[in-house]
């Protein structure tokens, strides 16, 4: 989905009346057409080439074209610049064309689907573009909502139904929705034609979670809710049919409400290309002013000498206005400065970028069949320059699947490591069991089978005390449904150990335990909060026993024991801390029997609080509290929440090439922050970890000057810290005479830094976690300075609770904020903002469905891909480009100044050096290929040290290899190449003569000595330009100089000059010149003198100033001579904190896997070389960008030391 035309609404409410098209049409609400498209065949030729024109570079060759025009000014044929041009203008509309395409496309199929309305009594067949607000819709099983729904009755009791929000939310766990009492019974299609209900809601908006609104019917007026609403993008799911009142339809739905306005992305190279363009066009009209200055002149004084037999052109009559002909003359002969061709090989080269990533089998996902996909062309380059991600949690970092993993049942603890222990096997104990789960420890089995109380109780709480729902699709083959992965693991944990759930009504529960089925009476559901964090069930058993069960986090559950649960609960807040460490996501479990008359006091009072019309919640809040209290302790149990694969060593590596990382999700704070742990963004060794949850914003305000004051007084201390460090040593050195303090005596300690500066140069051992009612006041224009500066100073920073629209406007702060380059990867709907908003979008193909994909840049279906991305392709496509426009502004430069040195000898005539065809094929022919295969294939270290050694990554982020400077340099090279090959053939020709005493002074062979000259040079630059030989450099390279010399002579021959006698004016010129030694002696003095001083320069920067893969491939070097280390491996280190399940809302500090940072020495050879190169030349060039900026102290190790294992 790549765009969205939105609907301006201005409306304050929403009034919509069931039945009556004629009411509702009047208010003039969207249809449910949606349209993501850019043109319709109308539209499409103006808007492209509008859009197109916008490229300043475009605009620029249209203005050259006009002039080449008028015959009176143009030295060079029309056709040089129209074919070019019109390639370029239409290969980009065929490419718009094409993606618009697939957008009617997929928008003719979505508006095209079928759907029931109920029209005059009766369901008929309409599209899903013809449906209508205040229409009725019936819905069946498995088909997707087509707008958003208010739900009026369902097949299922109670008007329940269920749904799943995978292409919202991301997750594919099931969720439900009731419909409102007084219109759960109109299930027939009569009873609802005869419906005349009016809502009155709020108007359109993002809000995912929240619905706001009154149904008025029959004199009464009922409140509506989120709970009462079906959107658009869900599936219904375990429920035969039902039937919605349509709200909101097409664009003011709240999926495409969050689905964003399609940005045009641009890269940084193209938006400084653009800068260089008009810079150059102004250095061009300089020239151009120069060289009609003198020209001017030389009419005036000398030209006028002539006139007699020389006389100017039919329009010009005076000196000045030939000066000004002149002028536009040479605006046209030097503007091979930004040849056209320049545009068209950016576009071939990152085509070929695309291809890369599209082939690359090391990103090509075997178990989903899935590939990686440059869904893009535009972006590849910037790929190497991203300093922030935004990712996505459920289904981006974690696969959302769950394991029950360990447990602790009165004080003893069960589970063990799958290393070296068999797999138990459940089969012949249960033939119910689920053959898909696992546990190791046959200790709890068997105190299942002795029929332990205390065992049979903690799995029979389990069975009970969830919302989750069984289908049996046949005898013994249980589908569970769940909420939440959490409770389905839990659920078929106790099926597995005998407590068999296998089915549920409003009022019953059906289970299975040890082959018996019983069945509870399911008295009151205490339903999940963000402030309770636990859940309750009371059912009464088939001997009329009432008894509540509790499952929650510990840190809620544990103070509403009874007391003489102590010993145990010592015991088993031992075992919760072990999970914990572990990185398990823990949840304790208790019970409280009721006496009849306790129950019935109970229920009174719930009854009264559920019925109250104010203070509904608080009044629940406290019945539940009331009688959740005095509770026995079962025992606890430990689930791991899976990673996917690589994704610690992914997040590690990453850090290393110094991208930070935000993690933006809807899931809850301690669901989040146990995943942070997880994947170690967060570390049990960080400082702090900052949890800002402030409600209000004079709150938030001051949680983040908090944090601000504290990473303030811990910089304060590193600094100091770090001088008394250093003056120790000094002090010691001087005692001893030592060669430190030669080194260090008279040094200057560090400058105090800016304070300006000092939040981005924090050593980073914090992290920061933000709730998403904080986020929406640190978003405020008047705190979104402090909170970029607080967050920015922590080296991980988790948004919780966050709605789409917040994802976006983090991504766009951080791009208005910190002018970086920013990449959003997700899975879900939920996501699409983000990806849009950010300067990269990535869309994981995973199990939550393809609207991510479809709205991305990039897509692939495992997050571990993104180091591959990022570090390889990313870091490849960067340096190609940037090479690629170093070479391409020299060579044209080199190419182009040469007219401008000539103008001073040839009356500034705007007279050509070159043959006009040398002039055509010079961008197209002799120099495309070879620049073209540097582009596409160049690379200066493999594609596994790129991942070895993550630094090299950091010259991309800090803009080292193609930026202003590095552009002056490049035309400067080229300046100084031009002079070369125009003054040197021009004084060793002036008075050279041929072997029988002819003089070789003449306007022919000079212009074929300095052409074959420029290309002898440019390709002997290539050449030491490229750093990785392929086949087709080498063809492409000396391919290219062989069709010089071949074409060459073709058009100097007497076969075309008597065939076209008019057009070919340097008949015989290669033959005759190019047999004269003089002529090569002098092609071989100006190369020299062109490519020598570059030779040297390099030689003396690679000695004195090597870069980073300079060091790196001369550790290739050194590994090729010295055996190789022994390896390290990665360590595990145990945690101390707890982590709670997605509903349970307890905290998580649990560490899962290594952060793979561990580093390694090469060789004691390269430690040596390293002494003297170090990577301290980047991290000054990072101080010249922060002004000032210290190293940084986490993680940072010398790049040609470091490799991540």
């Amino acid at each position: 989905m790549t765009h969205l035309v939105c609907c301006v609404s201005a409306e304050e409410e929403r009034r919509v009346r069931a039945n009556d098209r004629e009411y509702n049409e009047k208010f003039q609400y969207a249809s449910n057409c949606i349209m993501t498209s850019k043109y319709n065949i109308i539209t499409f030729l103006p808007v492209n080439l509008f859009e197109q024109f916008q490229e300043v570079a475009n605009t620029y060759f249209l203005f050259l074209l006009i002039l080449q025009l008028i015959p009176q000014i143009s030295s060079l044929s029309w056709f040089t610049t129209i074919v070019p041009l019109a390639l370029v203008l239409s290969i980009t509309a065929v490419k718009d064309a094409t993606d618009d395409y697939f957008r009617h496309k997929s928008d003719n199929q979505v508006n095209n689907r079928q759907s029931q309305v109920l029209i005059r009594g009766s369901l008929q067949n309409e599209k899903w573009m013809n449906v209508r607000v205040g229409d009725i819709i019936k819905l069946e099983n498995n088909q997707f909502v087509a707008a958003d729904l208010l739900l009026l009755s369902s097949t299922e009791p109670h008007g329940l139904c269920y749904i799943e929000t995978a292409e919202l939310d991301g997750e594919t766990n099931m969720k439900v929705r009731q419909s409102v009492s007084v219109t759960s019974e109109l299930g027939d299609p009569n009873n609802l034609a005869s419906f005349d209900g009016e809502v009155v809601c709020e108007p359109p908006n993002n809000k995912l979670d929240r619905f706001s609104g009154t149904l008025y019917w029959r004199e009464k007026k009922y409140s509506l809710t989120n709970q009462n609403m079906l959107l658009r993008g869900c599936v219904l799911r375990n429920t035969e049919a039902c039937y919605g009142l349509v709200i909101f339809a097409g664009p003011d739905t709240k999926l495409m409400q969050n689905s964003g306005r399609t940005k045009f992305k641009r890269t940084s190279i193209d938006r400084l290309m653009n800068t260089l363009v008009l810079w150059i066009f102004g250095f061009l009209v300089c020239m151009g002013m120069i060289l009609a200055v003198g020209n001017a002149g030389w009419e005036k004084e000398v030209g006028s000498l002539f006139q007699s037999y020389l006389a100017w052109d039919t329009p010009v009559n005076n000196f000045l206005f030939s000066a000004f002909l002149s002028f536009w003359s040479y605006v046209i002969i030097l503007n091979t400065v930004v040849p056209i061709s320049l545009y068209v090989s950016v576009e071939v080269i990152r085509l070929g970028h695309s291809y890369f990533i599209n082939w690359d089998q090391q990103m090509f996902c075997s178990q989903c069949n899935t590939a990686a996909e440059a869904r893009t062309t535009t972006l590849n380059e910037e790929l190497g320059q991203v300093e922030y991600i935004f990712s996505d949690k459920t289904g981006t970092l974690t696969q959302n699947i769950m394991t029950f993993n360990k447990c602790s049942i009165n004080g003893q603890s069960y589970g063990k490591d799958t290393h070296n222990t068999c797999r138990l096997d459940f089969s012949l104990f249960n033939p119910l069991a689920d053959p898909d789960f696992c546990f190791y420890d046959d200790k709890l089995l068997e105190s299942v089978k002795v029929g332990d109380s205390c065992t049979h109780e903690f799995f029979r709480l389990l069975s009970l005390c969830h919302t989750v729902m069984s289908e049996e699709k046949s005898e013994g083959e249980l589908v569970y449904k769940a909420q939440s992965p959490d409770e389905g693991a839990l659920v078929t944990a106790a099926r597995n150990f005998g407590f068999v759930f296998r089915s549920r009504t409003p009022g019953t529960i059906t289970t299975t335990e040890m082959g018996r089925t019983v069945t509870y009476s399911l008295l009151a559901i205490l339903d999940f909060n963000n402030i309770r964090k636990r859940m309750s069930v009371i059912v009464r058993n088939p001997e009329g026993r009432i008894r509540l069960y509790c499952k929650g986090a510990d840190t809620v559950l544990l103070e509403r024991l009874h007391p003489c649960n102590q010993e145990v609960m010592s015991i088993t807040s031992d075992h919760l801390n072990e999970y914990a460490a572990d990185g398990l996501r823990t949840l304790a479990l208790a019970y409280r029997d009721l006496s009849e008359d306790e129950w019935e006091a109970w229920s009174e009072s719930h009854r009264f609080a559920d019925k109250a019309t104010d203070c509904r919640e608080d009044r629940l809040a406290a019945a539940y509290e009331e009688v959740e209290q005095n509770m026995m302790l079962l025992g606890a149990t430990a689930i791991e929440d899976k990673l996917q694969e690589g994704v610690p060593e992914t997040i590690a590596v990453l850090s290393l090439a110094n991208i930070k990382i935000w993690v933006l999700t809807g899931d809850k704070q301690e669901t989040a922050v146990n995943i942070g742990y997880s994947c170690k963004m967060l570390t049990d060794d960080m400082t702090e970890v900052f949890i800002i949850s402030g409600h209000t914003v004079q709150s938030v305000r001051q949680e983040l000057r908090s944090v601000w004051l504290c990473t303030l007084l811990m910089w304060a201390l590193f600094v100091f810290l770090s001088r008394r460090a250093r003056e120790r040593m000094i002090e010691l050195s001087r005692g001893s005479g030592g060669g430190v303090g030669k080194q260090l005596h008279g040094s200057p300690l560090p400058p105090p830094l800016p304070l300006s500066n000092l939040m981005d140069n924090i050593s980073g051992e914090f992290a920061l976690v933000i709730n998403g009612h904080s986020l929406a006041h640190a978003l405020e224009a008047d705190m979104e300075a402090e909170f970029v500066s607080t967050a920015c100073a922590c080296k991980a920073v988790i948004c919780c609770r966050v709605t789409p629209l917040q994802k976006a406007q983090v991504v766009e702060l951080i791009k208005k904020r910190k002018k970086a380059v920013t990449l959003a990867i997700g899975d879900g709907a939920n996501d699409i903002s983000m990806i849009k908003s950010a300067h990269i979008g990535v869309g994981i193909s995973g199990q939550e469905g393809i609207q991510a994909v479809l709205a991305s840049d990039y897509s692939f279906s495992q997050f571990r891909f993104l180091q591959r991305l990022l570090l390889v392709h990313g870091r490849w496509s960067y340096l190609r480009m940037c090479r690629f426009l170093c070479y391409f502004f020299y060579k044209n430069f080199a190419f182009t100044m040469v007219h401008f040195w000539f103008g001073f000898f040839c009356g500034f005539s705007a007279q050509t050096v070159y043959d006009q065809y040398f002039i055509t094929l010079f961008n197209i022919v002799y120099t495309s290929l070879p620049v073209l295969a540097m582009g596409i294939f160049d690379q200066d270290v493999p594609d596994h040290r790129s991942l070895e050694y993550p630094k090299l990554y950091e010259p991309g982020q800090l803009n080292l290899l193609f930026n202003k400077r590095e552009f002056f340099i490049c035309i400067a090279q080229g300046i100084y190449t031009s002079v070369v090959l125009f003054f040197v053939p021009y004084a060793v020709l002036s008075n050279a003569t041929q072997s029988n005493g002819v003089p070789l002074a003449d306007y022919q062979t000079f212009a074929v000595t300095t052409a074959t000259a420029l290309v002898i040079v440019v390709s002997v630059q290539i050449v030491l330009d490229t750093g990785f030989w392929t086949v087709f450099n080498h063809v492409f390279v000396w391919g290219s100089l062989g069709s010089y010399f071949i074409i060459m002579f073709a058009l100097h021959s007497q076969t075309l000059f008597r065939i076209f006698p008019n057009q070919f004016h340097f008949v015989g010129s290669a033959q005759s010149t190019l047999l004269q030694p003089v002529v090569w002696l002098t092609i071989a003095l100006a190369t020299a003198i062109c490519i020598v001083p570059v030779l040297a320069f390099r030689f003396l920067k690679l000695d004195l100033k090597p870069q980073l893969s300079d060091t790196v491939r001369y550790t290739q070097l050194v590994r090729q001579k010295r055996r190789k280390p022994p390896e390290g491996r990665l360590g595990a280190r145990g945690g101390s904190r707890r982590s709670g399940y997605a509903f349970a809302h307890q905290e998580g500090f649990g560490e899962l896997i290594t952060s793979g940072k561990n580093m390694r020495l090469s060789s004691l050879a390269l430690a040596s070389f390293a002494s003297r190169h170090s990577s301290s030349w980047i991290d000054t060039l990072r101080r010249k960008k922060h002004t000032h900026t210290p190293p940084s102290t986490s993680g940072e190790c010398s790049p040609e030391n470091n490799q991540i294992k």
